[in-house]
Parts: C-alpha cells; structure tokens; sequence
C-alpha cells in the first residue's frame, strides 16, 4: 500500500500554567509557526490534518471550548491559536494522558482515512510527542517528527530527537526533507 500521511498536532492548545511554562512558550510559538507551514501542504494535498490535545483533566470542555479558551487567555496560548486555530476539515481528538493513542479514537479515526504514516508535531517533545511516536510505531505507523515543528525545554530537545531515531521509532526530519519525504 502507497504511504498515506496524516499530520498529528499534539497539545498544542494550552494555558501555558504549568510551571516550566515560561520557558517552553517560546518554543511553542515557533514551532507552530513551522507546523503551519506543514500544515498548508498537507491540506493542499487534502491529507488530513488531526489535533490530538490533551484535556487537562477537565471532561466538561471539548475540543472547540479548549481552542476558545486558549484564544481569550491572550498570550502565548493566542500566539498559537492565531498561528493553529483549526480549520474546516480537520479532525481533533481529545487525550487524557501523554499518547495521542491512549484511550482515545485515534486508532480508529485513522484506519478510516487509511492513514499508515505520522508526521508528528507539537509538545511537549520528551513527553506526549515522544509517547506518541513510541505508540505509533509499536502500532506499525510510518511515524516521522517534524525537527522544526516541536517544542520541548531547550535542556530535553537533543536528547528526546536522539532517543527518537536511535530508538528507531520515529524519523527526525526538517521541513524541507520532509515535505519531499512524505508528500513528494
């Protein structure tokens, strides 16, 4: 079967109150400015487009509620909205913990579209991108994590991305390679 992408955007709606929040909103902000990039490819070529966000532990708020919030809260959570803000045609699942995979729809969601590769994006790299990328590929997913398009605290970047590759669980790639790569 021909390689059909899908780009997962993890967590990349949020209020920025946690407390390292300070230090990972700047990288937040840049890599949604590059996961936009990707995004417009994927959606000139009509591959789908999934937000996988986690729910913070509130289970009276939806996916919609959760963007809205993040957009009102001004900030780094409106920096991302205005660069992410979801449009018609994309898909979204909410998270309760760390993989997009876990105990959400996801799996499901993409045998319909008939997605067998990941380009992963989003944050936190070393935490719910990479549980993700380790569920993805355990799941036999093509998965590939856009280097540009995740943030992480400086002092975990390098070594999540190496743990990545090394691990064999996830291509690291830049846009550029990416896009040939995965889209070409």
């Amino acid at each position: 079967m021909a390689p059909k992408a899908a780009l997962l955007i993890i967590d990349v709606f949020s209020l920025f109150d946690f407390p390292e929040a300070d230090e990972l909103a700047p990288a937040a902000i840049g890599a949604a400015k590059e996961a936009v990039r990707i995004r417009r490819e994927f959606d000139k070529r009509q591959l789908p487009v999934i937000y996988a966000n986690d729910n913070f532990g509130d289970w009276q708020r939806d996916f919609p509620q959760r963007v809205s919030d993040c957009r009102h809260n001004g900030g780094s959570s409106a920096e991302v909205v205005k660069h992410l803000a979801p449009e018609a045609g994309h898909y979204f699942v909410l998270k309760p913990k760390h993989s997009a995979f876990l105990a959400t729809p996801l799996a499901i969601l993409l045998a319909k579209l008939k997605v067998n590769q990941l380009v992963l994006s989003g944050m936190a790299l070393d935490s719910c991108v990479l549980a993700t990328a380790l569920d993805a590929n355990s799941r036999e997913y093509r998965t590939v994590v856009a280097k540009q398009a995740v943030a992480a605290l400086p002092d975990r970047r390098e070594v999540a991305l190496q743990l990545l590759e090394r691990s064999g669980a996830a291509k690291v790639l830049d846009t550029p390679e990416l896009i040939k790569e995965c889209l070409g």
